[in-house]
């Protein structure tokens, strides 16, 4: 199956939906052992991408993502905005000149964006961060494509594996962000930025499944 530049502008719009119905419970996760903004925050900057995708129409599959992150970077406050937009940037990068994707070169742009938040971050799985839900996505869909799995069914498994790495976040002592600040205390809690690492899987895995 081949992603277009349509599906990636689905997937962005379907997103910012999703983060749009989910503001509140990402604040309140936010509230527990953050800044009480994440779920506002991305709310804001994910309206934005949605302004800005009737200009980027025409536009080949790269620059749409790399516009998306610098989007986020402008509009979204505290440091999802420095990390999600870094990492569509580095996504687009891999996807310059593409009008369509194979499900390689989208598993290809999946790494960079994940590899993109592990730099900027500085952080790796198991420290309460959005790499607990993007790490585990990543290697099922790369498990899911290697075993000839269909792009749908491969990314609904990411997108699940995606969710059980935020809900493994409950009893992770925090090692990166303000959460850190906590120490013992932020066990108990849902990582918001696992959780809305999730449902930005979840978006692209139902842009794709409604489109094949």
């Amino acid at each position: 199956m081949i992603v277009t530049t349509a599906m990636l502008l689905n997937w962005l719009r379907r997103t910012a939906d999703g983060i749009h119905t989910q503001c509140e419970l990402l604040t309140a996760l936010d509230a527990a052992i953050g800044d009480a903004d994440h779920g506002i925050n991305l709310d804001r900057g994910f309206q934005s991408v949605v302004h800005s995708l009737p200009a980027l129409t025409d536009h080949d599959a790269g620059h749409i993502l790399k516009a998306t992150g610098m989007r986020l970077i402008s509009t979204v406050g505290g440091a999802s905005g420095p990390l999600y937009g870094t990492a569509f940037r580095r996504a687009g990068m891999t996807l310059e000149q593409r009008q369509t994707v194979t499900p390689e070169e989208l598993l290809l742009a999946l790494r960079a964006f994940v590899q993109g938040i592990k730099t900027m971050g500085q952080a790796e799985q198991g420290q309460k961060t959005m790499l607990d839900a993007l790490i585990p996505a990543l290697v099922t869909l790369e498990a899911a494509l290697a075993a000839s799995t269909d792009l749908p069914a491969a990314l609904e498994q990411a997108a699940l594996a995606a969710n059980a790495g935020a809900e493994a976040t409950i009893p992770l002592v925090a090692q990166r962000g303000r959460a850190s600040y906590l120490g013992e205390r932020s066990a108990g809690h849902k990582d918001p930025g696992a959780t809305s690492a999730a449902l930005i899987l979840y978006a692209l895995a139902e842009t794709v499944a409604e489109a094949a």
